[in-house]
């Protein structure tokens, strides 16, 4: 794929989407030096993705630009199931999400059965076996195959959760490695991995013949289920193994397959092979306020939930705000093929579901935007279901436009990493350079204050990274859609509310 130098040195080079060549033949035959003309609205591309193999031991990349769709964990935890999982994927067609590029419905943690602390049931070749109370079979489907056909049937993609290792049942039983003379006993070891909901998983001996063989035989295994995605969940540091060996199984099974890489606790060390062999990597811990990771252990999530009584609101804004110095952080590792993943996206339930503000949930899209992160919701898109708690909302006709904001999914789409322009107390501005020559720039005020007046945040064309132009810029409000002409200074200046944010597309006129 393509690639240009950016204008700015801190920024990463770029990959030279359809849109954007589409953009900057708009702006050419424009013309250099004339008056200067309203620019158009920004458009999601909507071509198919792309199928790249990128050598041996490297990684497949079935999709350039960030993954959007919809995950269960935030909403329906671990009481998900078939008929839940497909209310939801009907509602992100009938609410036309879909249309606007959310596609990938996936199910997260606790499809597979679990006993006990021994780790998860296995099959004949250790491999996790199906959950058939939530998840039923449709005549020779298992219940997950049955699941993704019918998402599949919708126009959309299927996603479902895994962690890394083996479980002890297998090693217990010494169940043999499909396809090989080996079995459990002799690729396992006795260290811990990671499985958060069920446990009883242990790593594996990557040394040892019949490793890969068993991770080959998982993936292929969910590729013949129609699995598009998978989140890989609990990685650290020293995973680097299971990484390779994932990529290595997604390649060899034939099927485009994304590979989401989730952390246990890991950082930027583990960077270059998250780049060489990941699709997308969550390096932050859960944004939900109500799980596992915020103190209500193992009791929010399982009978009789007495851990937390609801999982609404969602999140906030104070417990996301750590996103601003992740994006800054990990601005150099993201790219076209492989992402920084900032987590969901809670917007959709409205303010009182969320937990933010819509000026909040205006400042996680357009943060999510510029950093090109997937976008996938948390939300509950259907009314007609209700989770664990009895609990329900279905989509907010406002958060339904934010969502659906098609100049603001471009922002994302161009799959260009936004970097931190300047941090000032509770004023921090991020802005990316696009293939065409505008600028995407959000001024944030992350004053989590409700009651403290607006502040003004500038900056100017040239600080963003765009060439000085003496005949002005156009500058494009995103969210509202409004217009306004700024001179040959370039300045761009806001009054934003506490948690908002001003979000511009910035265009010069030549």
């Amino acid at each position: 794929m393509p690639f240009s130098t950016s204008r700015v040195a801190t920024f990463r080079t770029h990959w030279v989407g359809p849109t954007a060549m589409l953009a900057m033949a708009l702006v050419l035959a424009a013309g250099v030096g004339a008056t200067p003309v309203r620019p158009a609205s920004s458009l999601a591309s909507t071509e198919s993705p792309l199928w790249v193999v990128m050598g041996a031991g490297s990684k497949s990349i079935p999709d350039p630009t960030p993954v959007m769709g919809w995950s269960s964990w935030s909403f329906l935890r671990e009481g998900a199931n078939a008929s839940a999982v497909r209310a939801e994927a009907e509602a992100l067609v009938s609410s036309g999400l879909a249309a606007a590029g959310y596609r990938y419905v996936n199910v997260d943690d606790g499809w597979y059965e679990c006993p006990g602390p021994q780790g998860p049931s296995v099959d004949a070749y250790g491999r996790w076996v199906v959950d058939p109370t939530n998840y039923p079979s449709n005549g020779s489907e298992n219940g997950i195959e049955a699941l993704a056909a019918y998402v599949h049937s919708l126009g959309l993609k299927f996603g479902i959760y895994e962690t890394t290792g083996i479980s002890m049942q297998a090693v217990a039983d010494d169940t043999p490695v499909l396809g090989t003379n080996y079995t459990a006993d002799e690729i396992a070891t006795s260290v811990r991995a990671n499985n958060y909901n069920c446990g009883g998983m242990v790593a594996l001996n990557y040394s040892a013949p019949g490793a890969q063989d068993f991770v080959d035989s998982i993936v292929d295994e969910l590729a013949s289920w129609g699995v598009d995605y998978v989140k890989l969940d609990g990685i650290t540091d020293h995973d680097v193994p299971d990484l390779r060996a994932w990529a290595t199984a997604i390649a060899r099974s034939g099927r485009s397959i994304v590979l989401d890489t989730t952390e246990g606790d890991f950082t930027s060390k583990i960077a270059p092979a998250l780049e060489k062999y990941s699709n997308q990597w969550e390096f932050e811990r859960d944004i939900e306020i109500n799980g596992p990771d915020e103190g209500s252990g193992r009791t929010c999530d399982q009978a009789p939930y007495s851990g937390c009584l609801d999982v609404f609101p969602l999140t906030s804004y104070a417990h996301w705000k750590n996103r601003f110095d992740g994006v800054a952080a990990w601005q150099a590792y993201g790219g076209p093929g492989g992402f920084n993943d900032f987590d969901s996206i809670e917007v959709g339930d409205g303010p009182a579901a969320s937990g933010m503000t819509y000026a909040a949930e205006e400042s996680q899209l357009s943060l999510w935007a510029l950093a090109a992160s997937p976008l996938i919701l948390g939300a509950d898109l259907s009314a007609n279901i209700s989770n664990a708690y009895g609990s329900h909302h279905g989509l907010d006709p406002r958060d339904l436009a934010l969502l659906t904001n098609r100049a603001v999914i471009a922002v994302d789409q161009d799959a260009i990493d936004a970097a931190r322009i300047s941090f000032s107390g509770p004023k921090q501005v991020f802005a990316k350079v696009e293939e065409n020559g505008d600028a995407i720039v959000g001024l944030f005020d992350t004053d989590t204050d409700l009651r403290a007046a607006n502040v003004t945040i500038t900056t100017s064309a040239t600080a963003i990274g765009l060439a000085p132009d003496p005949s002005g810029y156009w500058l494009v409000d995103l969210w509202t859609g409004t217009t306004e002409w700024t001179g040959s200074s370039g300045r761009i200046s806001a009054s934003v509310p506490s948690e908002g944010v001003a979000l511009y597309r910035v265009t010069p006129a030549t």
